[in-house]
Parts: C-alpha cells; sequence; structure tokens
C-alpha cells in the first residue's frame, strides 16, 4: 500500500522565524525544503525523518508530545540542549515521574522539552 511513501512529522509555528531560530540555532537542524513565504513552512530532516514546520495560529495547543528523538547518550544531549537554554518538564503522574527531567520507563529513559512555540518533544534512550 505505501510502498513508495514518506512519513513526515507535522509541526504548528506561530512564528515560523521563531521556530526557525530554534530549529537551526538550537537543534542544528538544517533546512532542506523551503515553501514560497506565502505558503510559510520549512522541512528539515532528522535521521531520515521529515520534520515539516508550518505556520498556524494553532500552534502549542496540543499537550501531548508531538516529535520523538531517540539518542544514544540522553545525559550529553540533555547537556548540550541545557547549554542553549533549553528546559526540560518534570512530571509527577501515576506511572510517570521524572527526576532532575528524566523519566525510568521499562526500556528506556526519556525527557521533554518544549521548542519555541510550546511543542512538546520527547528525548529518550533505550537502555
Amino acid at each position: 500500500m505505501f510502498e513508495n511513501a514518506r512519513g513526515a512529522a507535522v509541526l504548528a509555528a506561530s512564528d515560523l522565524a521563531r521556530a526557525r531560530s530554534f530549529y537551526e540555532g538550537v537543534l542544528g537542524l538544517q533546512a532542506v525544503e523551503e515553501s514560497p513565504e506565502e505558503a510559510q513552512m520549512v522541512v528539515y530532516e532528522l535521521a531520515g525523518t521529515r520534520l515539516l514546520v508550518y505556520a498556524t495560529s494553532f500552534a502549542g495547543t496540543a499537550k501531548n508530545t508531538v516529535f520523538g528523538i531517540d539518542t544514544d547518550d540522553l545525559d550529553r544531549d540533555m547537556a548540550a540542549l541545557r547549554d542553549k537554554g533549553v528546559t526540560f518538564m518534570d512530571y509527577d503522574f501515576p506511572g510517570l515521574k521524572t527526576v532532575d527531567g528524566v523519566a525510568e520507563l521499562g526500556g528506556e529513559r526519556s525527557s521533554w522539552f518544549a521548542d519555541s512555540e510550546g511543542n512538546l518533544i520527547a528525548l529518550s534512550e533505550r537502555t
């Protein structure tokens, strides 16, 4: 059915210039595709996954994780992001408690942070 298809994560941005500054300056991604200015969207690629960021007034309204990044060294990447001003979320829910921004889950360690637009991104390391 989808033999020649490609998937993409789609993230909303209320201010595309600010979002670009975050994704390029903080996460270090490079745009692989840009739309004409009136369409207001940019596409990045991270580990083979396309990440489409587009302008909309609905940015930051999702209260759930909208994108996940798997890493081979959670502590290293969290430290690098903290050096760039990223703040990691702390949670204390039944079944999910973070300590210094990290949740120990069965088989993985995970953390969450918000991008410049309020979208929640997970950073995880399989253990």
